[in-house]
């Protein structure tokens, strides 16, 4: 298998469209989506993906899900890569969605251990095994933080192993373990996760950004990845600093509303989310918005 999914790939946020008839008054805008995948391609992105949790999957219906998938994988087809949020509660549902995503034409599947669930050592590497029955690369996801389920290098090391994983999303903070997935697992593309030590990360040897703020910038953020894999700090670091008070967002627990204001403040269009997700404060919408000014300075 030669695609190793590296690169800046786009965790996709998601547009809604006010409908009284759908979930929570809100629909998934099919339209303004494809035209944001196609432009964040467009401005020097790899790929999107799409049903993260940036782009609210568990929020969706069944049949949401698999629209915004298909929406993704057409919106880019010739001219980028789909990777395609494949998350379940249990191997079996994660596997569907794999197979679901390798049937519409997807690139690869960004996958997250057990959700719902702290899954032990064996139960994590089944639920991987039963994903890659669906033939696609996989960037295994580990989010401590969310999960509660600690991928760490050892067990990554392990789930490299199994055929089609080729990849993963490192979202721990913790900039040692890219060193450490390395050295463990040297087959493997390390995934810088988090938008706020992504710097840190490429230095360090990541060789892909699964990101969120290239929703807002994508050309900047390419450039920020072009500039780190080249070795070219000084430029880097300047760009970074600028950008980076931003990124802090991305690892927040508002990142899906920051990142949707931070798009509407550029004149994109972030929108509203589905609940669980709520408005923002004032103060963090003037937060945000201060942050933003900064980064466009």
């Amino acid at each position: 298998m030669t695609e190793r999914l590296d690169g800046v790939i786009v965790a996709t946020a998601l547009p809604y469209a006010e409908d009284a008839s759908a979930p929570a008054g809100l629909r998934p805008d099919l339209e303004k989506f494809a035209e944001h995948c196609q432009w964040v391609v467009e401005n020097g992105c790899r790929g999107v993906g799409p049903n993260g949790s940036l782009g609210e999957y568990s929020s969706l219906t069944d049949a949401e899900r698999r629209q915004v998938a298909q929406t993704a994988i057409a919106a880019v087809k010739n001219k980028g890569i789909a990777v395609i949020g494949a998350h379940g509660v249990g191997a079996h549902q994660a596997r569907h969605w794999a197979e679901l995503a390798a049937e519409d034409g997807a690139d690869g599947v960004l996958c997250l251990p057990p959700t719902m669930y702290r899954a032990n050592r064996t139960e994590v590497v089944h639920h991987f095994r039963e994903v890659a029955k669906a033939g696609l690369p996989i960037m295994v996801y580990n989010n401590p933080i969310d999960t509660k389920v600690d991928l760490t290098p050892d067990l990554i090391a392990e789930l490299g192993q199994i055929e089609h994983v080729v990849a993963v999303k490192e979202f721990s903070g913790d900039v040692r373990r890219v060193l450490e997935i390395k050295a463990a697992a040297p087959h493997l593309t390390v995934v810088a996760g988090a938008d706020d030590v992504v710097l840190e990360s490429l230095l360090m040897g990541a060789t892909g950004w699964f990101a969120g703020y290239p929703n807002v910038f994508p050309a900047e953020c390419t450039e920020l990845f072009n500039l780190a894999l080249a070795g070219k700090l000084e430029e880097a670091r300047s760009l970074y600093e600028r950008l980076v008070p931003a990124f802090r967002w991305d690892s927040r627990t508002e990142f899906v509303q920051a990142i949707k204001l931070s798009m509407d403040f550029v004149g994109r269009y972030g929108g509203p989310c589905r609940p669980p997700r709520g408005p923002l404060s004032q103060a963090q919408i003037d937060q945000v918005n201060a942050d933003m000014k900064l980064a466009t300075s």
